[in-house]
């Protein structure tokens, strides 16, 4: 199994998830992490010098297309749309949003099929290295659970798609806005016994192997 998790950006270790990718490879970006936020101030973002991922890759060589998983809610599809994909890329944001599209669209079950196979990697920073874990215990004192966008399911999902088996908590005593919410998040999961990781930002879990 190939991942690639940060708690901000790319990370330090930015070569070693280039290695994990084929020379020229394709690349899927998943933003719907994002889909609180409107389509206005994202751009507004942009226009300010705002780092944007897709360019990232593309200055690396690597071919970027935007996966929406709103375009594959529950209508079976999403196994083409990755076919010629050698990642899948998820933005941070909101990781109760995410986890729902991942579910809504059933990339879950197409990615660890791939990842299963050794033919794709997956990767993600904050929202996305969180659903990467075992659970969402916790993250609920950083991202809102109920909070949620047209099209999604109203219900909070709170087992993560268990790539590693321990809670992902970014952000963690780093010079970042949600540093005092992964402060007091990484304390009540020890209080709940419940097992996790901190991620400093740069930091990043890395798994390359057969799986």
């Amino acid at each position: 199994m190939k991942l690639y998790l940060t708690s901000e950006r790319m990370g330090d270790d930015s070569d070693r998830l280039l290695a994990m990718i084929t020379p020229r490879g394709r690349v899927a970006v998943v933003s719907n992490a994002l889909d609180l936020i409107s389509e206005e101030a994202r751009r507004a973002y942009v226009a300010r010098g705002g780092f944007v991922v897709q360019d990232w890759f593309r200055n690396h060589g690597l071919e970027v297309i935007d996966l929406d998983l709103r375009t594959y809610f529950n209508n079976g599809s999403i196994d083409a749309a990755l076919g010629p994909v050698d990642l899948v890329w998820a933005t941070g944001g909101n990781s109760f949003l995410l986890l729902r599209a991942i579910r809504q669209s059933g990339l879950e079950a197409s990615l660890k099929r791939r990842l299963a196979e050794n033919s794709i990697s997956y990767g993600g920073w904050s929202a996305g290295a969180c659903v990467a874990g075992s659970s969402l215990r916790g993250i609920h004192l950083m991202d809102d659970p109920v909070s949620v966008a047209n099209g999604y399911d109203p219900e909070p999902q709170w087992a993560g798609m268990g790539l590693v088996d321990y809670v992902i908590v970014p952000h963690f005593r780093s010079a970042h806005p949600e540093s005092n919410a992964a402060e007091r998040a990484s304390a009540w999961l020890g209080q709940q016994s419940i097992p996790f990781r901190t991620l400093r930002d740069g930091e990043s879990i890395i798994t390359n192997e057969a799986a």
